[in-house]
């Protein structure tokens, strides 16, 4: 079992940066395949980005592709999220994900352990 506990969320203007963090401990960190979703009010849980066990391979949704950037350091057991140029519409609680082994996807019935989620608003 693997826990996550995700931080960075808070208040920025539209065009602003904020650097999403989530910490894991418990299992190997390299056996896990990471992603962040996030959730809106009143909408469902969307996938965000996602990283393999190594690092080398990334996946992002259409609407965050060359703003948001995830990465992952194995050695300290932390994947981040960069988030450059943020909308009002990114506004939401984002959520890290992690499954055991596997590859990337975006479905978030296929991740086993998730993060309390921390929240990030967006002003216009």
């Amino acid at each position: 079992q693997v826990q996550l506990v995700e931080s960075g969320g808070g208040l920025v203007q539209a065009g602003g940066s904020l650097r999403l963090s989530c910490a894991a401990s418990g299992r190997p960190f390299s056996n896990y395949v990471m992603a962040w979703f996030r959730q809106a009010p009143g909408k469902e849980r969307d996938f965000v980005a996602a990283i393999d066990r190594s690092g080398g391979i990334t996946d992002y949704a259409g609407s965050v592709k060359d703003r948001f950037t995830i990465s992952r350091d194995n050695a300290k057991n932390t994947v981040s999220l960069q988030m450059n140029s943020l909308k009002p519409e990114d506004t939401a609680v984002y959520y890290c994900a992690a499954k055991f082994l596997g590859s990337t996807g975006n479905r978030n019935t296929a991740y086993n352990y998730w993060g309390q989620g921390t929240p990030v608003t967006v002003s216009s």
